[in-house]
């Protein structure tokens, strides 16, 4: 999920997604950087009731927390690629890498009939 901005509705959408996804439990504790969309991104999730109001938000000023650690993979590979032309070709290099990685690290339960190859068409509505 990308944003031209990090703004409020962007900080939103992506913890919704976060959130709503099915092998997630609802998070004791979020930690995230000191972006200051984050905090009331977070606060209207929880009066939309979508988030438990026990939930605490960590704000840390270092790349230290875990969805920093997991991105840094990708930064690296797109700092040497960036000659992109426009949003939408960062949107689809940025999601194939990050569905290899997932792969990668075993995020993804693949059925013994499903290839990597079969599961990419799958996620991208590519037609092998």
């Amino acid at each position: 999920m990308l944003s031209e901005n990090r703004d409020i509705h962007a900080a939103k959408r992506f913890f919704k997604k976060a959130l709503s996804s099915s092998h997630n439990q609802s998070p004791r504790v979020i930690t995230v950087d000191k972006n200051p969309a984050y905090p009331p991104a977070l606060e209207q999730l929880m009066n939309e009731k979508e988030l438990s109001k026990e939930t605490i938000i960590r704000q840390t000023k270092y790349l230290n927390n875990v969805v920093e650690q997991d991105h840094r993979f990708i930064k690296k590979i797109t700092n040497a690629m960036m000659g992109f032309k426009s949003f939408q070709t960062v949107e689809k290099t940025i999601s194939g890498i990050e569905a290899f990685h997932m792969l990668r690290k075993e995020q993804v339960e693949i059925s013994p009939v499903l290839s990597n190859v079969d599961l990419i068409s799958k996620l991208f509505g590519l037609t092998a």
